[in-house]
């Protein structure tokens, strides 16, 4: 057997922090909160990546503000109540010596709506003013504008209101480092608000918010900025933008690169590399959806901005996911239904790819029987029937 460790779990390190594979959870709502507030499903949800081998983790995206939620049932970081709550997830990979970071977000004028599991199905990802008035929020977004077929129109931000989000961002990176997280993803894809700025579609600004390209990617910068200014030196800082909006006059693969250099050279160690969301469901790129189907992304991002990039995008198979690490695709693959379909993936990934000591993947408890097992089937010979 060979010494060699496939691609996929040679350690990383990025600035102070290790991973000791290249498979991450991906940032996924459940949409089961109130008000923000971390409940058990939530626990039992990471505690079955962290058992599983995974490289590091991510919480799903997480309001700065209780306006800046997608839905009613999404996680919150605007409040130091949500701390406490937010360290029982952080324990929980922290106790299998795995990395967990914390997504920072904000919704823009996609928020307020409904979630996927409305007891009516009819309800589900409506605007909550046509569901549940009385729940509902107005929106906000760099213009008036919505690309959403029945989603009312946001109020455009003023200038103090751009920079008390920016101050939010930094709030929430602070309420992070609190609850222990080990890094930072600033949420900019997918047609949320970051994302809003950035796009030409979204963002109809005049003023220094808003114009040409350099303009809208100021409010995005600040914003990394002053997150990278609020945690520590040896702290990760990741950005995850939708490198194209996947629509006709939208963000295209250019402006993500001058994106991506600009962001560099503000502190961010690392783009996660989406697509599309900004007129409807992310994941729309270019290329036909299929698996590794957005990995050109990560590559390209990579390769011209010359930045550290983690993939995504239906990576579900070991033979890929190693691929897009040995072909220099990228420097991380996330996934999210791929490990909830099978949250021993890492362990199944180093049986299928030869890792020389595949059970070690796992926790000590399942590695021990595991080892255990494989020697029994080694020491006895094959009985014919």
């Amino acid at each position: 057997m060979s010494t060699e460790l496939p691609a996929l779990f040679r350690p990383l390190t990025i600035r102070g922090l290790t991973f000791r594979n290249r498979v991450v959870v991906s940032p996924m709502c459940q949409y089961c909160s109130t008000e923000g507030f971390v409940n058990e499903w939530h626990l039992r949800h990471h505690a079955r990546f962290a058992l599983g081998g995974v490289g590091g983790a991510f919480v799903e995206a997480s309001g700065v503000t209780r306006n800046g939620r997608i839905t009613p049932g999404c996680l919150g970081i605007w409040s130091d109540d949500h701390i406490v709550g937010l360290k029982e997830i952080v324990a929980i990979y922290h106790r299998e010596s795995i990395p967990v970071g914390m997504q920072l977000a904000h919704s823009g004028a996609k928020g307020s709506v409904s979630t996927p599991f409305e007891k009516n199905p009819d309800d589900a990802n409506k605007p909550l003013f046509r569901v549940r008035p009385a729940e509902a929020w107005h929106a906000c977004g760099p213009s008036a504008v919505t690309l959403i077929p029945g989603y009312p129109l946001p109020h455009a931000l003023a200038q103090s209101q751009i920079e008390e989000l920016i101050a939010a961002f930094v709030a929430a990176a602070r309420r992070a480092l609190h609850a222990g997280f080990d890094l930072i993803e600033i949420h900019g894809a997918h047609g949320y608000l970051l994302g809003e700025f950035f796009s030409p579609l979204t963002n109809r600004r005049d003023d220094e918010w808003g114009g040409d390209l350099a303009r809208r990617m100021q409010f995005p910068l600040k914003v990394a900025e002053a997150v990278r200014n609020a945690i520590p030196a040896n702290m990760p800082l990741f950005y995850r933008t939708s490198v194209e909006d996947g629509v006709e006059g939208g963000v295209q693969l250019a402006d993500s690169i001058a994106l991506a250099g600009e962001l560099k050279k503000r502190g961010v160690d690392l783009i996660d590399c989406s697509a599309g969301g900004i007129n409807g469901p992310s994941g729309r790129g270019a290329f036909p959806m299929g698996p590794g189907y957005l990995l050109p992304y990560a590559s390209a991002i990579r390769s011209e901005a010359h930045v550290a990039a983690m993939a995504v995008g239906m990576i579900d198979t070991s033979s890929l996911a190693n691929a897009a690490i040995e072909r220099g695709d990228a420097d991380l693959v996330a996934m999210g239904r791929g490990l909830m379909a099978d949250p021993n993936f890492p362990y199944h990934a180093a049986l299928e790819l030869g890792h020389p000591e595949p059970h070690d993947v796992l926790p000590l408890e399942y590695s021990f029987y595991l080892k255990r097992k494989a020697a029994l089937l080694k020491a006895t010979p094959a009985t014919p029937r």
